[in-house]
């Protein structure tokens, strides 16, 4: 089956929680504990497109109680990004969108496998390197969206040019 995937060309948003700080970009802290969109032991990087989400992300539920963290934004070229906040790319794929906001750690911790396991399965298999999804942080409106990476690097040519306060990198 063919994806329908996009290139994504843009900055993204990252919250780095200080645990990681010494490989921030590694998606081991969500390989070890498992996302919403991959299971323990996938390797993750969940990006925002705009810095308010990141910081919502971050923040777990309480907006007002900041957690520690460094807040880095990334210019970013990939290839193979699927974008599941496209009606056309939800239809094409069959997902049911009351999927993508399933209490995936309350399904996890009962010993079920969250719907959005099953289809970052299906992405990742597929080829996919990332999926743009809706924000579910509290608080997150229409605009709040994230990237979540499953392939990612520093080489090109998945590298975009070099911007003067982020970080570049691509997936491949």
């Amino acid at each position: 089956m063919s994806l329908p995937s996009i290139t994504f060309t843009g900055f993204v948003y990252r919250a780095h929680h200080p645990r990681w700080a010494y490989d921030p970009e590694s998606g081991l802290g969500a390989s070890r504990h498992g996302g919403r969109f991959n299971r323990p032991g996938t390797p993750a990087l969940y990006t925002a497109l705009r810095m308010e989400t990141a910081w919502l992300e971050a923040q777990q539920g309480f907006p007002f109680k900041a957690q520690p963290m460094t807040m880095c934004s990334y210019e970013v070229h990939c290839d193979g990004v699927v974008d599941l906040t496209a009606n056309a790319a939800i239809d094409a794929l069959g997902i049911d969108p009351g999927d993508l906001a399933c209490p995936w750690e309350d399904m996890a911790d009962r010993g079920e496998t969250p719907p959005t396991w099953q289809l970052a399965d299906r992405l990742i298999a597929g080829g996919a390197a990332g999926v743009i999804i809706p924000s579910f942080a509290d608080r997150a409106g229409s605009d709040d969206r994230n990237l979540v990476f499953w392939k990612w690097g520093k080489n090109v040519p998945h590298c975009s040019a070099s911007a003067p306060l982020a970080k570049k990198w691509g997936c491949g």
